[in-house]
């Protein structure tokens, strides 16, 4: 990958894209992640306001040692760059008093981590709208558009998508490039919505590199017949996900009324 070319490119796409949009800038939810880390450097790079947002939910203090070590570098390099933060635990937790939890702990669970990932999509969305901001999004091709790993209406309610046509490893080659802190580019990903350590390898059972190999298997037509041991275990693990996440990747479907019954 030619890495100065393609990081001047997404930064003129951005530019471009909100000049013609008439906004201010961008706002960008920072984790303490690589992928947050390397948007909001770019966002930065255009010149326009940039406004970073930490939104902790019970958040392990790893990730929030990042984030501010990462927004404290970019503060310092870029003068158009500036942060906030919005504790979202007692909102979360409050709304936990006004819900039912039956089912099992694991589905309680899942359905927690996502309403996390929907209250800092709101929080991005208000200050968005307040400050004349498009809201950047983080998520990379595996994620976006391989395995579907993120929340629908979450982290995956955005005006636009920088990253999205770089794979994982293409990530952190931007990441070396724009100088984003070691301690962000050798964290195991993780997507904080546990409230604990535990990284997007422990969730998925595959890591990004197996991931990124069995995307690029899949779009050659390959199956899992075609593979044994633990690339056969790897390539299931990547369809189960794909299949299974459909309906975050295509259109939400409509409907259609024929034209004999308008």
């Amino acid at each position: 990958m030619q890495t100065e070319k393609v990081v001047n490119h997404i930064v003129n796409w951005l530019k471009d894209y909100a000049t013609n949009a008439s906004v201010n800038g961008f706002v960008v939810g920072v984790s303490g992640g690589i992928d947050s880390a390397v948007t909001s450097t770019l966002c930065a790079k255009t010149g326009l306001n940039v406004l970073c947002v930490e939104m902790p939910i019970h958040q392990a203090e790893s990730h929030v040692t990042r984030a501010q070590e990462h927004i404290s570098q970019l503060k310092n390099h870029f003068e158009n760059v500036d942060d906030t933060r919005t504790d979202l635990t007692p909102v979360f937790e409050e709304f936990k008093t006004e819900i039912f939890m039956d089912g099992d702990q694991a589905t309680v669970d899942m359905a927690l981590a996502n309403t996390r990932a929907r209250l800092r999509m709101t929080t991005l969305y208000y200050y968005a709208g307040l400050y004349g901001l498009l809201v950047a999004g983080t998520g990379n091709k595996v994620e976006d558009f391989g395995v579907g790993f993120y929340t629908k209406y979450g982290d995956g309610g955005v005006d636009l998508s920088p990253i999205a046509d770089l794979l994982k490893s293409e990530v952190y080659e931007v990441g070396e490039f724009l100088k984003v802190p070691k301690s962000i580019m050798k964290a195991a990903p993780s997507d904080g919505l546990f409230g604990d350590t535990r990284s997007d390898e422990d969730q998925i059972g595959a890591s990004y590199p197996e991931l990124e190999w069995a995307m690029k298997m899949d779009d050659e037509g390959k199956t899992a017949d075609a593979f044994s041991g633990r690339k056969q275990e790897v390539f299931k693990i990547y369809k189960r996900y794909n299949n299974s996440n459909k309906h975050k990747m295509i259109s939400i479907p409509i409907c259609e009324i024929p034209t004999n019954l308008s």
